[in-house]
């Protein structure tokens, strides 16, 4: 006798942003198992490391906070897209620094100490009438290495947040009258992970069909092109799974209509405390602020009151959390009061040519970003999280 044949399971339709835009492994299921610390948490550590290097911008100073998020990323950051994207970010901004540099070395002229001299040519005064090439500068360079090592820090800071941090938890904090935004931007956030899981999945099936031997010829093709096509297809089914939700489809109300006008007079305020203030009038600056940043909190409470919008099951925030929150805001706090009590180890100065001096107040002050490296997160294994979480749960909801 013929065997019956079963009935084919056809695929389950997504029903997450998430799902479509990053492959985050189903351990984020167990979010309260695997994350010990709320998205908000995170937030305020980005933040507070930050602002750390904006008061300290000394190249060991920086040099320590990247050391500190690395760190939280080898401790928190899961199995993840997310986490495995945190060097290629890194190194796209110490690509984006070095050729700063560059730019800033041919272009910038008239300091001492000549390492050397290169061929040069002057543009069109339409372009500006600068000189490219000359004296390279050596503390043009240090200047503009600083300066990039700096915009290297901020750029390892919210990557290591984007590697720890759950973005579910992330738009269920946001108020209501941001959700929408929240969630595209939790989109946006993931493309670079996607990414990276696309190309060594890609990689991964033409070793596979080869054989295991590395067949050169073609291999750029066969490899970019699955890549576009899995993107697209994933924008595709994004755009329907949130279109069959009615993302965004519903009309405006009289209550998003009032904070839309009132959003809108705030904003023109503080745009006319800018100009106010460029022209010397800081009373008028002060006032236009008061009232506009008002206006902008009145906006966003009558939107999110305004909101039918529910949150399913948010996670609250406990007294470890906020312990751990003002931990780290202690190391702004204390490095701003090392920079009032004037402390010039906190900024570095590239002439005259000197290596930068090392503290051990700041160091102390910045030991204050480690509070979340305290409570390590339990050992992670599939027998933590049911099969139907796995299969199910989501990173980020429509």
């Amino acid at each position: 006798m013929a065997r019956s044949q079963q009935p084919e399971e056809r695929p389950r339709p997504a029903s997450t942003a998430a799902e479509l835009t990053t492959a985050a492994p189903a351990a984020d299921a167990t979010i309260g198992t695997q994350r010990p610390w709320h998205a908000m948490t995170w937030l305020v550590w980005a933040i507070a490391a930050t602002a750390s290097l904006q008061i300290a911008p000394s190249p060991v100073y920086v040099a320590l906070v990247i050391a500190i998020a690395t760190l939280v990323v080898s401790v928190y950051g899961l199995d993840s897209p997310y986490a495995r994207a945190y060097p290629v970010l890194v190194g796209a901004a110490l690509v984006f620094a070095a050729l700063r540099v560059a730019l800033t070395a041919l272009t910038t002229h008239g300091g001492p100490q000549v390492l050397f001299t290169l061929p040069s040519a002057t543009v069109p005064d339409w372009l500006g009438g600068f000189t490219v090439g000359s004296t390279i500068e050596a503390p043009i360079v240090a200047q503009a290495a600083y300066e990039g090592f700096v915009i290297v820090g901020v750029v390892s800071v919210f990557a290591a947040f984007n590697a720890v941090v759950s973005h579910h938890e992330l738009v269920q904090a946001l108020p209501c009258a941001f959700h929408e935004l929240g969630l595209v931007v939790a989109v946006g956030i993931a493309f670079v992970p996607t990414t990276i899981t696309a190309i060594h999945d890609v990689r991964e099936a033409d070793r596979a069909r080869t054989g295991g031997r590395p067949v050169r010829r073609g291999r750029l093709v066969r490899q970019i092109v699955p890549v576009l096509e899995n993107g697209l297809e994933r924008a595709i089914t994004l755009a329907e799974s949130m279109d069959s939700r009615g993302f965004a489809r519903g009309g405006a109300t009289r209550a998003e209509h009032a904070a839309a006008w009132c959003g809108a007079a705030g904003l023109l305020a503080l745009g006319g405390a800018f100009v106010a203030l460029v022209a010397g009038g800081s009373d008028v600056a002060l006032a236009l602020t008061i009232g506009g940043s008002a206006a902008v909190v009145v906006a966003m409470v009558v939107a999110s009151r305004g909101s039918d919008r529910v949150r399913y099951r948010p996670r609250r925030l406990t007294r470890a959390d906020i312990g751990v929150m003002v931990g780290v805001s202690l190391a702004p706090v204390a490095l701003a009061v090392l920079s009032a009590t004037g402390d010039d180890t906190l900024v570095w100065v590239a002439s005259p040519l000197r290596w930068p001096t090392l503290s051990v107040l700041p160091v102390v002050a910045l030991a204050a970003l480690c509070v979340p490296l305290v409570r390590r997160p339990p050992a992670l294994g599939r027998s933590a999280v049911p099969a139907a979480a796995r299969a199910t749960t989501p990173e980020v909801m429509v």
